[in-house]
């Protein structure tokens, strides 16, 4: 039991230049480029690179096993980092990220500083990372300069995913779409570090430049099984969450693509006039938030013309993806990844990538309306959708999970090999209207 008189400490501004603060992985290309921002903003970050099925056997000793499944990771993995004498436990801070809506991860940071208390660490100080102005009294600010450069570590990330995943199936030298992308998070890096990267013209010109580099690289196009990946947040991204997804549907010769990080926090920002809209509210921050979508959709649009210039795939800009969910979810529907999810499937289907993995935590009813609950409805309207749901949970073993994966991929084969399947129109076009609405 936790004592009631028990205060957790906050992260103070003095602790900026004394604590090395620690931050759970998610997607690792764009986690590696904002570490870099915070450690050139005064902080000692470390992204935490801890693996393996013990991370959840740690989780489980101090989190319920209902409770949803990316915290008991999140928890595991920093409980393993302290307890593994890495770190000056005087000396060490943990920071989590707060979405501020209606899913359970707003709560995450109360459970985090729960499971510290009863593993003995109750004086490690926890701070949040977030746009929706909770934990105010904590001393790590996301200030305009500092979101400025996260949100363009954010398109930067997106695109390097975006070109890696497509051109690494083909490479003639393995490794050299990895060692491409990793080349280039040094030089965003040091852009970053100097002030540059973030200007509407300089993003144009590096763009440009990423995109050909990728472009440039030595392959061979053979025909392989296009799979989409999408679900819950962390699950999606996380190697830790999704047991190496991505290597598993590489290793099944597929070329795997992930809807970039940038759609979610799109989405995020356009719930907030959204909201307004449907209930009622301050028309200004509708406004503000529209804004706010126009700024990144200038730099998204701009992304993407560099990587279609180079002969290369890119994915729909966010604006227009959300027409894809029209006639499908509503709008109104907005916990967890809500409507965005079933647009992203979607928008996978109509540029080709009708094989999809949906992934979802066992306990995330958002997910499993808007994700699973909504592929009977997407075949309806795609006929060719190849959508298998995986749920991940402690109690779910990897090869039941892989095994699903396969009895879709089978299928996804059979059709890349009898091309029995009418192709795929690539537009951008709005699924017709159904008679009903989620």
């Amino acid at each position: 039991m936790i004592d009631a008189h028990y205060v957790p400490p906050k992260f103070t501004k003095e602790m900026r230049s004394t604590h090395k603060i620690l931050i759970p992985n998610m997607a690792p290309l764009h986690f590696a480029i904002l570490q870099d921002i915070l450690q050139s903003e005064g902080y000692q970050a470390e992204i935490l690179q801890d693996d393996g099925p013990q991370i959840a056997q740690e989780g489980l000793k101090y989190v319920h096993n209902d409770t949803c499944y990316p915290a008991l990771l999140v928890i595991g993995q920093f409980i393993t980092a302290l307890k593994s004498g890495r770190y000056d436990l005087e000396h060490t801070a943990l920071l989590i990220t707060q979405t501020g809506g209606g899913c359970r991860a707003s709560n995450y940071i109360h459970l985090l500083r729960k499971a510290l208390y009863k593993a003995g660490f109750e004086n490690i100080p926890v701070a949040s990372l977030n746009f929706s102005g909770l934990e105010k009294d904590s001393g790590f600010s996301l200030t305009i300069p500092l979101a400025k450069k996260v949100l363009s570590a954010v398109l930067y990330g997106d695109m390097l995913m975006c070109l890696r995943n497509q051109v690494s199936p083909y490479e003639n030298n393995k490794g050299d779409a990895e060692a491409t992308a990793q080349r280039w998070i040094q030089t965003i890096c040091q852009d970053f570090r100097a002030g540059k990267g973030m200007a509407k013209s300089q993003m144009k010109k590096r763009f440009d430049a990423i995109a050909a580099d990728f472009a440039a690289i030595p392959k061979t196009v053979v025909p392989k099984p296009k799979v989409g990946v999408v679900g819950e947040i962390y699950v999606k991204y996380s190697p830790l969450g999704n047991n190496h997804l991505e290597e598993f549907l590489a290793s099944e010769g597929c070329e795997v693509n992930l809807p970039g990080l940038m759609g979610f926090v799109q989405y995020c920002i356009a719930n907030m006039s959204e909201t307004i809209r449907l209930y009622g509210g301050n028309a200004l921050g509708a406004w503000a938030a529209d804004f706010a979508l126009d700024y990144l959709d200038a730099r998204e649009q701009l992304m993407g013309e560099s990587i279609r210039k180079h002969g290369l795939h890119a994915p729909t800009p966010f604006l227009e993806m959300k027409k894809l969910a029209d006639g499908l979810i509503s709008y109104g529907n907005k916990m967890g990844e809500g409507w965005l999810l079933t647009a992203e499937m979607a928008e996978l289907i109509v540029t080709g990538f009708e094989n999809i993995v949906c992934t979802q935590p066992f306990g995330c009813l958002p997910n499993h309306i808007s994700g699973k609950g909504m592929i009977n409805k997407l075949r309806a309207v795609y006929p060719n959708a190849n959508i298998t749901p995986i749920d991940y949970d402690p109690s779910a073993t990897r090869v039941n999970q892989e095994n699903r994966i396969k009895l879709m991929l089978a299928v996804a084969k059979d059709r890349l090999q009898n091309a029995s399947q009418p192709p795929v129109q690539h537009s951008f076009t709005q699924p017709p209207k159904l008679t009903t609405t989620v």
